[in-house]
């Protein structure tokens, strides 16, 4: 099993939860998440001053998929959230040993 998580524009999270059912991946949690990376923020007006935002607001969407599904779903991922633009976002893979379902205490690997 793999943890993908994949930080996108939040315009984009329903572009990615739709390109993630296509290839079915069902499960998956989105946050609230703030940063930045190469485009370092920007600058804006507010009531006349001007001002630097360095944490812009993104989306973090987690899920696990297995092994042989991973692919696929980063594919998924980079379709639905690219613009062609700085700020696109990254996706990060992370293996993960197993878990445990709480309700029956069900161990999966």
């Amino acid at each position: 099993m793999q943890l993908i998580t994949a930080i996108v524009r939040p315009n984009k999270v329903d572009d990615v939860r739709a390109a993630l059912e296509k290839v079915g991946v069902s499960g998956m949690t989105v946050t609230e998440v703030r940063g930045h990376g190469q485009q370092k923020g920007h600058t804006a007006v507010y009531r006349g001053k001007e001002y630097n935002v360095t944490l812009l607001p993104k989306m973090s969407i987690e899920t696990v998929v297995p092994d042989g599904a991973v692919e696929a779903t980063i594919t998924a991922i980079a379709a639905a959230a690219r613009t062609g633009e700085i700020g696109d976002g990254r996706v990060f893979v992370t293996p993960i040993a197993y878990s445990y379902k709480i309700r029956t205490g069900e161990r999966e690997s």
